[in-house]
């Protein structure tokens, strides 16, 4: 059985981690099979959107340290094995650097490397009843999935250091308030794909672009410059003119 599956709406593709009986939590096969899923979406030309998700009562309930053993221990975690980070980091950054947007949907339960998982996405749509954790401290560990790049763009540093030290759990509202997840609703798979179809409605190389300023990292000079030059790649090109026609003529875009 795939750990990951991956079907297609059009250009969404939904993404579902497929270990229920385990409540999704994380081993060594789920992450490859997600990193592989990722990656692979990433070269996809016609993807204008992502959803991602878990089968059965949660997102993830974390890392499933029974599934590693011994192996947890004596793991080379210091090996760069997907570039600048390691497997583990790679399941979180595949959703933050894949090149069109991607949503969250949480629901049940998401602990520990859920929760990094989830903070890789764009936008996260949680349950109200969702239970959330940065959990890792509980078990004496840190965050070490590339939550230390995600989680400080989401939520303030003096949150996330009550959330690190203590591994609370809270609902979904709660983790609103913290800017951890962008909006709750009672059905968060639904309002997902809601969402990643109104985006796929969207100029694909205009919401690329979007994405591509929103993850800029650079200093407050070379961000102006690369403003400056999406949207000169973007003005009179056939997505910029097509949405212009179809707003006068009031009908839906048609891009190709």
């Amino acid at each position: 059985m795939s750990l990951i599956t991956v079907t297609h709406e059009g250009p969404v593709a939904h993404v579902r981690l497929n270990r229920p009986d385990k409540m999704n939590a994380v081993n060594p096969a789920l992450l490859t099979e997600l990193v592989s899923a990722g990656e692979a979406l990433a070269k996809d030309d016609i993807l204008r959107a992502v959803v991602l998700s878990g089968e059965g009562r949660a997102f993830c309930a974390g890392l499933d340290v029974m599934s590693f053993g011994a192996e947890l221990a004596t793991l080379d975690i210091m090996a760069r094995t997907h570039g600048d980070a390691n497997l583990f980091q790679r399941a979180t950054l595949v959703w933050h650097d894949m090149p069109v947007p991607v949503i969250a949907a949480l629901h049940g339960t998401c602990f520990g490397a859920g929760m990094q998982i989830a903070s890789g996405a764009d936008i996260r749509v949680a349950a109200p009843d969702t239970k959330l954790s940065i959990m890792e401290m509980k078990w004496g560990l840190v965050p070490d999935m590339g939550g230390l790049v995600t989680f400080p763009r989401l939520a303030s540093m003096d949150v996330l250091a009550r959330l690190f030290y203590t591994a609370e759990v809270f609902e979904g509202a709660a983790a609103l308030g913290y800017g951890l997840v962008t909006e709750c609703d009672a059905d968060p798979l639904a309002r997902a794909l809601a969402l990643a179809s109104e985006i796929a409605g969207r100029s694909p190389s205009a919401v690329r672009a979007a994405k591509r300023l929103l993850q800029h990292d650079g200093a407050r000079d070379a961000l102006l410059m690369a403003e400056s030059q999406e949207q000169r790649d973007l003005i009179g090109k056939p997505h910029q003119m097509e949405a212009v026609m179809a707003n006068m003529a009031k009908r839906p875009p048609k891009f190709t």
